[in-house]
Order: C-alpha cells, then structure tokens, then sequence
C-alpha cells in the first residue's frame, strides 16, 4: 500500500512538472515568458556538436553508396549488422564481369587471340574485385565504423543531456515566473494577507535557488561533453587518414593490374592466330614503306598483326628512322608517347630498353612507343 501511495505521488509530481514545462515553453513561444539564455561559449559548443552529427552522417551515408552502389545489398547488410549476423559473402560486378570474360575466352578457344586475351581480363578484373573488396572491408573497419560509433553512441550521448539541460531550464525559468508572480501579489495584497503571501514568496526562492543549482551543474555536464568534439574530430582526421590510404592502395593496384594487361595485350597483338569465321590475308606490299615484319597481317577487321620475327629487324636498326603510326595510342604515364592512327614519327632505339618498346619523337615530345603500333618507312 505504501508503495503504491509513492508511485502515486511520483506520477503527480511527474505530472506537475511536465505541465509546468509545457506552460513555460508555450508562453515563452508566445513571448509572454522571459528565457534564460545560455552563455556564448555553450551556444557554440552545441552548434559545433550539431554541425559535426549532420556532416557525418551525410559523409557516411555517401561513403556506404560509394563502396556499395547497389541499394538492396546496402539494406541486406544493414539488416544483418542490426541482427548481429555476417551477411553472405557475394561476387561483386568486377569479379563477375571476369569470370564472364574467363569463360567467354574458354569457349572461343584459349588458343586464339581473341579468347587469350579475354582470359587475361577476365583474370585481371577478377583481380580488380578482390581489391574492390578488401577496399570495402578496409574502409569499413577504419572510417565508416567509428563515424557510426560517434552518431550511435557519443551523439546519443550528448542529444540526451541537451535535452536534460533544456529541461532544467525550463524549470529555472518556471520557477523564476513563479517568484516574480509572487513578489507582484505580495505587493497588491491587504495588510491581512500579507503573512501567508511572504510565506509563498519564501517557498518560491528556496524553489528558485534549487532549479538554478541544478540548471548550473547539467550546463556543465553538458559542456564538459560538447567539448570533447574538439577531440572527436582529430579522431575522424586520423580514420580520414586511413580511408585515403586505403584508396590510394586500391587505386594504385588498379593501375599497376591494367599496366600489366595492356602489356600482355600488346605482346598478342605480334602473335599470329586463327580466327574461325574470318580469313586473314597478307596485304599488297607497298613501293613506299616497308611494313614492319613481311609477314603482317591483315584481317577482314583491318587489324594488322606482325610476326614476331620481323620485328627484331626494326629494334635493331640503327640511327632513326621514320614510322608510320598503325593505331591510336594513349600513354599510360609520362614516359610514353601518346600515338594517332596515320601521324609520322621519328623512333629509335635506346640501349637497355624492353624489347617491345621504342624511343619516339614527334617535334619536342619524347617518349617510349610499343613497336607494334609501327610501320617502318623506307
């Protein structure tokens, strides 16, 4: 029973003071009510701590969309990271496009050029999808996790004492309207009443000195937390840090796997091959040129492929001489000379230089030129 009389009184009290916060904050919407501001310094402190939780969670959200572009697989790994489960492991688009690559080559034949050269990129976008995934893994680990962890756990954290904090003011100045309303009573009321009236006041400012107690000691609570933001963002600096890392690995894998293909698929273009709906023809010898290797030749596609063989006749040619260009070309760092299909260069060899490449110069550029996109002038 004494129990139940205690909730009781608690649900009143509890009551009582909702309504008197419901009352402050009407009236003081309605401007008939005096607020207590908070000083400059905590203003800024809560500004900051709002602008670092709004900023975050849009950085976040576009972090997720751009290691996991698909929506459905984002939502399937949301729901097992709420259900504490690891989500199945899935083939991502560059190891997908590989594998279709691998097994396109694989019934085209591996020992045709079309179908080697599928399989060396199907076996370097797989490659590319590991990476890919060990981007996504990274990435998650050391920049979207603690990003998360600051809007789930030290945000959560500091919106509840704010809204504590607001609260106690709110009581504050409820009790200062209350005291004021009391003074200007006391000074209308008859000499008779005036006791009882002094007794009220004396109960407002003890109320008074309460709610302003406990306003000053959540305000610093509320400080001490909003100036730890300083420290969280040196936190996400450093897992900043860490995601450019892990781009810039990924990024440099990337470039160093298509640097190797390119190189594969410019040592197929010298290699004769066998194309079972197309014949190859050798073309007409020109009066003008002489076509690197006599035995190029030419599909109904208008590639030229040159043997092998022939080619060590312009690597070991001496002095410069000029070539005509057979393919675009784009150079895949500042060392390399960038090639338009039909333009005339000037090439040369440089001691020490890989077999498949040659020094050319067009004006005053300069650069190393696969051999294989050549034809040597007379």
């Amino acid at each position: 029973m004494n129990i139940m009389d205690f909730n009781v009184k608690k649900l009143a009290a509890d009551a009582g003071t909702f309504l008197s916060r419901a009352v402050q904050f009407t009236e003081e919407k309605l401007g008939q009510a005096e607020k207590t501001e908070l000083d400059a310094h905590l203003e800024n402190l809560l500004s900051k701590a709002e602008c670092t939780k709004i900023w975050t969670e849009k950085i976040m959200k576009q972090t997720e969309v751009l290691l996991q572009p698909n929506p459905n697989a984002r939502i399937e790994e949301f729901v097992y990271e709420k259900l504490d489960r690891k989500a199945p492991s899935r083939i991502n688009n560059p190891e997908l496009l590989g594998q279709y690559m691998i097994d396109a080559g694989t019934e085209f034949g591996p020992g045709t050029a079309y179908g080697n050269a599928l399989i060396k990129c199907g076996e370097t976008q797989k490659r590319i999808g590991t990476a890919d995934r060990e981007l996504i893994q990274t990435s998650a680990l050391n920049f979207l996790t603690p990003l998360r962890n600051f809007i789930e756990g030290d945000y959560k954290t500091i919106a509840k004492e704010r809204k504590l904090l607001q609260n106690k003011r709110l009581d504050l100045d409820a009790a200062k309207t209350r005291l004021k309303k009391a003074k200007a009573a006391e000074t209308r009321a008859s000499q008779l009443n005036s006791a009882r009236l002094e007794g009220d006041n004396i109960m407002s400012e003890q109320e008074l000195r309460i709610t302003q107690s406990e306003f000053d000691r959540q305000a610093e609570i509320t400080r001490l937390l909003l100036e730890g933001i300083s420290s969280t963002h040196a936190h996400h600096l450093r897992c900043l840090n860490d995601f450019v890392e892990a781009q810039m690995t990924y990024y440099a894998q990337c470039y160093q796997y298509m640097l190797d293909l390119q190189k594969q698929l410019g040592r197929c273009f010298p290699s004769n091959y066998s194309n079972n709906n197309q014949t190859s023809v050798a073309p007409a010898p020109s009066a003008s040129s002489n076509v690197i290797g006599s035995s190029a030749l030419t599909s109904t596609s208008g590639l030229v492929i040159t043997s092998p063989s022939n080619l060590i006749d312009l690597k070991e040619c001496s002095g410069s001489r000029k070539a005509r260009v057979l393919y675009d070309y784009d150079a895949a760092n500042s060392s390399e000379l960038s090639l338009l299909a039909d333009e005339v260069i000037t090439v040369f060899s440089v001691v020490g230089m890989d077999s498949d490449w040659l020094m050319g110069e067009r004006g005053n550029q300069k650069g190393r030129v696969p051999i294989t996109y050549l034809e040597l002038l007379n």
